[in-house]
């Protein structure tokens, strides 16, 4: 595959993506990284604390409903919330493996094992489904914001949610998330599912069912395909994964939600106790609304990396070019193929990297065959069970260690050897829960 003029230009003043094109694993760093405050105004122009605060109190809004027809959110009452776990027999079999410091303490975000949809996308997804249920039902009489939404699952309710559409094109986990929950609510559901997308993901949507629509291509043009059905249809609603400021909310809210849960834990974050947060990264919605989040709430103390396939940095890419949605990893000389699914966007979200071009720390990328060996080690050492996908976030604490580039951020920030031994370092499991046992097996004996 051949790489475009602009790429060359790009490797030529810049290592990291010279290593892109050479399809090896790098850390790229953003030099375009400001100080919250001085981005502050746009910030808040775009997406405001109070579009995250009214994300928030509307999930609230909605845990009566959640809570009645999900019995395994009985214990959060009716919200959708994971585990954050200290994993330190991981941190240390990581580091010796890698033959690198793991420096602070490694915890892992169960998004993996959310409910409903387990993964990361159970948030922004449901939570778009949501809010289009409850504007549908408000504009028609039929719910005001002072009731109990447990009324939500009544036949009637289904049945008027019967007469729309909910459409989004996927590689997989969204469009679980929303297949899951909008057939629930009563919505006719399609999912475009490109061909990276596992079968057995549009099995089980299918026995929601959801209409799932396949396409030979890659998630872009199931994405388009999706858009473009949507659009002929007034009674249909686009999840668009691209440019949707509603998921971008859903994620953030993660932020807040994780703040308490550290605070429960007597976790202290300041400039002496940093957050450093690593986040698998596909099109960008799900890292780039938790990135937002954190960004909002810690600022400086915060250090958010992405991490990606080496087949496939599509936000990487984007950043680094600052063509955003425009870059496309082809243009680099990849395939865009990857073990990772999840993960396997040619393009980034152009919303994505326009909000966190200032925010995002960087990017690492990893070959495919280190996202079967986490697994098994994070298997074997914590007993927790997370998808391949999901696994390339532990890239994340060993290239803050190895790369020189690394060392000179860590330098630049004000991250000293003592403050690291301080840190809090987050790897985010981004899915796994609804993965049937036939299928880990399968991944269990995959060695690349």
């Amino acid at each position: 595959m051949e790489v475009k003029e602009y790429a060359k230009r790009l490797a030529a003043a810049n290592p990291a993506v010279q290593d892109v094109i050479d399809r090896k694993e790098t850390i790229w760093i953003n030099d375009r990284l400001l100080p919250v405050d001085l981005i502050d105004g746009l910030c808040q122009l775009v997406v405001s604390d109070e579009d995250i605060a009214d994300a928030e109190d509307r999930l609230a809004r909605f845990a009566p409903y959640i809570r009645k027809c999900f019995p395994e959110t009985e214990e959060t009452g009716g919200l959708i919330e994971s585990p954050l776990k200290c994993i330190p027999n991981m941190q240390q079999k990581l580091a010796d493996r890698e033959n690198v410091d793991i420096p602070g303490m490694l915890m892992l975000k169960m998004d993996s094992h959310l409910a409903i949809a387990g993964s990361v996308k159970a948030r922004g997804g449901i939570y778009e489904v949501l809010k289009h249920a409850e504007t549908l039902a408000m504009e028609a009489g039929l719910l005001t914001r002072e009731d109990n939404y447990a009324r939500l699952a009544d036949d009637e309710m289904k049945k008027f949610f019967g007469q729309y559409t909910v459409q989004v094109g996927s590689t997989g986990n969204l469009g679980l998330s929303i297949g899951i929950m909008s057939a629930f609510l009563g919505f006719r559901v399609k999912v475009h599912m490109s061909a990276d997308a596992k079968q057995w993901k549009k099995d089980m949507l299918c026995s929601k069912g959801v209409e799932v629509i396949e396409y030979e291509d890659d998630y872009s043009r199931a994405v388009e395909e999706g858009r473009r059905d949507s659009d002929r249809d007034p009674m249909s609603y686009f999840v668009d994964d691209e440019y949707s400021v509603d998921l971008f909310l859903g994620y953030a809210v993660a932020a807040h939600r994780l703040q308490e849960q550290m605070e429960q834990m007597h976790i202290t974050i300041d400039e002496e106790h940093p957050l450093i947060v690593y986040v698998p990264a596909g099109v960008g919605g799900a890292p780039g609304g938790v990135c937002y989040g954190l960004k909002r709430l810690y600022k400086e103390n915060v250090h958010v990396f992405f991490t990606e396939p080496v087949m496939c940095p599509s936000l990487l890419a984007g950043f680094a070019s600052q063509r955003y949605e425009r870059a496309n990893v082809h243009d680099f000389g990849l395939s865009g193929i990857t073990h990772a699914d999840g993960l396997a966007c040619a393009s980034p979200s152009g919303f994505v990297t326009r909000i966190d071009n200032n925010l995002v720390s960087g990017d690492l990328t990893l070959n495919d065959d280190k996202l079967y060996d986490y697994m098994r080690m994070l298997m074997e050492t914590e007993d927790v069970r997370i998808e391949p996908s999901s696994c390339a976030a532990f890239i994340g604490p060993v290239g803050l260690s190895r790369y020189p580039a690394a060392g000179e951020y860590c330098r630049k920030h004000g991250l000293t050897r003592e403050r690291l031994e301080n840190a809090v370092q987050i790897c985010w499991a981004t899915g796994g829960r609804l993965v049937p046992e036939e299928i880990w097996e399968e991944y269990l004996n995959t060695r690349l």
